[in-house]
């Protein structure tokens, strides 16, 4: 079934590309011709504040995850939780504006935005991924003598890891996609085209911004998907 849907999916971004690429005189090709430059310089600040964002996101959300889902903070856990719910509702537009008052204008406030949108999906699936690992197993682990690091290193990660990566993979997803809106705080990035182009009413501007902005939420989709595909042994991964 997955398989099938994944098929499906080639086929219909196959049929768009054509159609874009064959109507209104060769769309893509204007745009490549017209925008290159432009996309080459453009994408790398986009890539930049992905992985400065995503990075730091990654490195603070799985150890709160992890922390947040040790027995002595299962009481505050689920607080600890709404709060960053909150946090994640407040729209984008609002937290970038915020940022921008406090830490100015550029990519410092642009990266601390991108960073509060990414958190909770990584935070919450490595909670939970941890709590829905089987209690026999950790029973079984106590019994063989391990201590509570190791249980957490050699049979609470591992179990949860599938868990932790589904998060991560929506994070980042969510973090490709919120970047554009870095342009209006001056932080650059892709937006730059998608929103002159608005502003200027120019169709080809505009895709010119927002087709390599899918592409990239597909491409780190798919690299994270090799990760955690190969990553994670198969006693545990229903990828492989």
């Amino acid at each position: 079934m997955r398989a099938t849907t994944s098929v499906l999916l080639v086929f219909a971004a196959g049929i768009m590309f054509s159609l874009l690429l064959l109507n209104n005189d060769g769309l893509l090709i204007q745009i490549w011709i017209n925008f290159a430059d432009d996309v080459d310089f453009l994408i790398r600040q986009h890539i930049y504040l992905v992985v400065l964002s995503g990075g730091l996101a990654i490195l603070i959300a799985v150890p709160l995850g992890v922390w947040l889902s040790r027995p002595y903070m299962r009481k505050f856990a689920e607080g600890a939780m709404q709060g960053l719910n909150v946090g994640t509702t407040v729209p984008t537009l609002a937290v970038l504006a915020l940022s921008m008052s406090f830490l100015g204008i550029g990519v410092l406030p642009a990266i601390f935005a991108l960073w509060i949108a990414t958190l909770l999906p990584i935070v919450r699936n490595t909670y939970v991924g941890i709590r829905e690992v089987p209690g026999f197993l950790i029973e079984a682990a106590t019994g063989m003598g391990m201590t509570r690091t190791q249980i957490l290193l050699r049979i609470e990660l591992p179990n949860a890891l599938y868990v932790i990566f589904a998060g991560i993979r929506t994070a980042l997803a969510i973090n490709v996609g919120t970047v554009p809106l870095a342009f209006l705080i001056g932080a650059g990035g892709l937006g730059e085209l998608i929103f002159t182009g608005i502003a200027l009413d120019n169709i080809e501007m505009m895709l010119a911004g927002a087709i390599p902005v899918a592409l990239l939420a597909m491409l780190v989709d798919f690299i994270f998907l090799q990760i955690q595909t190969w990553s994670i042994s198969r006693g545990v991964n229903p990828l492989r």
